[in-house]
């Protein structure tokens, strides 16, 4: 009798199969694992407009007589385009108290960490008194499953199914 060099189709078919097996399991792991990360990084990044939000506001920025309060748009608080880089003085538009990535996460743009972000000051006889900003996954069930949502309080506040609102539940 022949001896048989390498292996036979059965022994490939099933170590094919125990693969498959395999990613059947970790697969799914895996994605969850990066939805919460992207979830992390949406809270970090929530937590960071908040802390750049309150350092515009105590810096006293104004246009011309009339003190701004908050920002206007969340792009008013990165380098609009590379300021931060160059050294050049801060103004009231280019503040460089966040990175220009979480500046221009907004629906018109490119995401950070799989999650969009929409601000919105709350304007009160010409001066921005409190703000409000949402984080929304680019796309559910993707990117992310909880929808988020601060104001001036500074609490981050969570919904896992429709945008998060002031009446949403608080992240511990």
């Amino acid at each position: 009798m022949r001896k048989q060099k390498g292996f036979s189709l059965i022994e490939l078919l099933i170590v094919v199969a125990i693969i498959l097996i395999i990613a059947a399991i970790a697969i799914p792991n895996l994605l969850r694992a990066r939805i919460s990360a992207n979830e992390a990084s949406a809270v970090g990044s929530m937590r960071t407009i908040v802390t750049g939000e309150v350092s515009y506001q105590a810096a006293g920025w104004s246009v011309g007589t009339v003190p701004v309060g908050f920002t206007v748009d969340l792009k008013s608080l990165g380098g609009n385009g590379g300021l931060c880089l160059t050294g050049g003085a801060a103004t009231s538009t280019q503040t460089c108290l966040i990175d220009d990535v979480l500046a221009g996460a907004t629906l018109a743009a490119k995401p950070k960490s799989g999650y969009f972000f929409t601000y919105a000051p709350v304007n009160n006889g010409g001066t921005n008194t409190g703000f409000t900003v949402n984080g929304n996954p680019a796309t559910p069930g993707q990117t992310g499953s909880r929808y988020f949502f601060v104001d001036g309080s500074g609490v981050i506040r969570a919904d896992p199914a429709a945008l998060a609102t002031v009446a949403s539940n608080p992240i511990q």
